[in-house]
């Protein structure tokens, strides 16, 4: 056996890096250097390799498609600290939780909606699972259709735009990031349709696994509700068409319209409150 093992070592090392919780950055960096220095003792490659390493990074950096990243990550990361998310969730969920499997409908369209404006599953998943899933049980939901109503509109950020793969792909395959992120937007929604159509779905055959919101927990009605609704479901939605429309419409770089949402979640958060 040839070097080979190296690699499979330093993969396996890596997997039980992230599984143990350490930053997913770190794990990589990390096990890296470390099988690179192993790999030069033993004479698996030449010191020249790492010379090339940082032209390669510097051309990483001064790609303007991989630029987006920074900025929808940062959306992201902001709108999951902001509050935001969870003045959307509790709104929705008085709004339709009349309705059975309407705690459910609310989180899918949330997710759809936290997926449009930053692209990054785990700011999706963490605020919704950390939120909503507490609220479903206590209201008697059904644990799998709760888990899986949160999870699959959490993941919805992989394919609706700006969704971080489609970046990542446009660079590799050598496709306009606006022609992806058309492409994705019809499928995205259709795929969140298919979610609300089966939670509907279930509540209807068995009413039990989703029950309406009992009336004392429905606390706002009337214009109070419409007010509120309005102001947590207009900002968000204002951005996500700021930052996709100046794409698909040609009047902005990808990179720059990620700049133009992180400066308008900055806005909503302190309009919030919470920056």
């Amino acid at each position: 056996m040839g070097f080979e093992w190296i690699a499979i070592v330093m993969f396996v090392l890596f997997f039980v890096m992230i599984l143990y919780g350490y930053p997913v950055a770190f794990s990589f960096s990390g096990t890296a250097i470390v099988f690179g220095l192993i790999g030069l003792l033993l004479g698996a490659f030449d010191l020249n390799l790492l010379r090339l390493l940082p032209n390669r990074w510097f051309g990483t950096m001064s790609d303007l498609t991989l630029l987006a990243i920074i900025f929808f990550v940062f959306m992201g990361a902001v709108f999951e600290k902001s509050g935001l998310a969870e003045d959307l969730l509790e709104t929705l969920g008085i709004l339709m939780g009349p309705m059975r499997g309407g705690l459910a409908l609310a989180v899918i369209i949330v997710g759809t909606l936290l997926a449009a404006a930053t692209g990054v599953v785990a700011a999706t998943v963490i605020v919704m699972g950390l939120i909503s899933l507490p609220v479903m049980v206590r209201y008697g939901y059904d644990h799998k259709l709760a888990t899986g109503a949160i999870i699959s509109s959490g993941t919805l950020a992989q394919l609706i735009p700006p969704s971080l793969v489609l970046v990542v792909l446009s660079d590799q395959i050598g496709v306009s990031v606006g022609d992806l992120f058309v492409g994705a937007l019809i499928p995205g929604l259709m795929l969140a349709g298919l979610y609300a159509g089966y939670v509907m779905f279930i509540a209807f055959i068995n009413p039990e696994a989703a029950p309406a919101l009992p009336p004392e927990a429905r606390t706002l009605k009337g214009m109070a509700l419409l007010r509120r609704t309005m102001v947590a479901v207009f900002p968000p939605l204002f951005l996500i068409f700021a930052v996709l429309g100046s794409i698909f419409f040609g009047l902005a770089a990808p990179f720059e319209a990620g700049a133009v949402g992180a400066f308008g979640a900055c806005l909503l958060t302190a309009f919030n409150g919470n920056l």
